[in-house]
């Protein structure tokens, strides 16, 4: 094959950060305890295109990081066999099976970030609690579980790196923001936005401003892995990472149940989508930095 036929090919390989979890089911096997699995999910874009996705039960007496990393090396070559690049990331969210993930993920080379922005796999997730388990024998019937785990840490001050001169809150249509994609941005994070929803629909979001320091809050936000934005106390709070929560400002009563109206609204109408942009200024309509969150709790 020539460097030329070998460019084209590498061009034309999908790509894609992985989504993972790795944890106990509800459902009883044959030594009477819980089932173990492995779930991958590629990360959703705007592209519609079919996700990566790549599921192995363990045993329950081999929940180790060698199966671990025995299993993201026969993940990874069955992406490579379905056209997709290896992920520059891999996120998890379960802080219980953090280090075993991080110990194994290294091994195979792959960057672990502990982070909730994994709504692809929460998808998958809720579709197997609610159609793939239920129908298994030995199934267990309990209450089904958050998409996410509820963030109990008590939030603190907004990061000096994240300081604007202002912000405002603010709402887009989802027109608009299906374009998002063809927007120029240095720093963006885009989500899928389901056919069904009408583009008259808005969705909430916080707008930060600085005009010198635009780029940089940007590449800041971009590391913090933003996951919802949520009213408490009156207070606006950014959620993040795995359970970091982040206190943006303080509100009026009155202005406070406002924007959580707005927020529930866009829950229930809008799959809970959000947005927080970063620009230069007002009167600038290029945003420097773009991300799509979700409240699926």
């Amino acid at each position: 094959m020539t460097d030329v036929t070998k460019s084209q090919d590498k061009r034309i390989l999908k790509t894609g950060d992985w989504e993972l979890d790795f944890y106990s089911r509800p459902v009883l096997v044959s030594d009477g305890k819980r089932r173990w699995e492995l779930l991958i999910s590629s990360t959703q874009d705007f592209s519609g295109s079919k996700t990566f996705k790549y599921e192995k039960r363990c045993p329950a007496n081999e929940v180790n990081s060698i199966w671990l990393i025995q299993a993201l090396e026969e993940a990874l070559k069955n992406a490579q066999n379905e056209g997709w690049e290896a992920p520059k990331r891999l996120r998890c969210w379960r802080g219980s099976m953090k280090t075993m993930i991080k110990k194994a993920s290294e091994k195979v080379g792959l960057q672990v970030i502990a982070s909730r922005r994994t709504f692809s796999l929460f998808e998958w997730l809720s579709q197997r609690e609610l159609e793939i388990y239920p129908n298994e024998p030995g199934y267990i019937s309990e209450p089904l579980p958050p998409n996410s785990p509820a963030i109990i840490n008590q939030p603190e001050p907004l990061p000096e790196a994240l300081r604007g001169d202002a912000w405002a809150c603010s709402s887009l249509q989802l027109g608009m923001v299906r374009e998002a994609k063809e927007w120029p941005m240095e720093f963006n994070s885009l989500l899928p936005i389901k056919d069904s929803i009408s583009d008259e629909v808005s969705i909430s979001g916080l707008r930060l401003f600085s005009k010198t320091r635009a780029l940089a809050l940007s590449a800041w936000l971009n590391s913090l892995e933003p996951v919802r934005l949520v009213i408490e106390n009156n207070q606006l709070l950014l959620e993040s990472g795995q359970d970091d929560r982040w206190l943006v400002t303080d509100m009026s009563k009155d202005y406070a149940e406002k924007v959580k109206i707005n927020l529930n609204d866009a829950k229930k109408d809008a799959d809970g989508l959000q947005f927080i942009a970063i620009q230069s200024s007002p009167e600038v309509e290029n945003f420097t930095g773009f991300w799509m969150l979700k409240d699926i709790n």
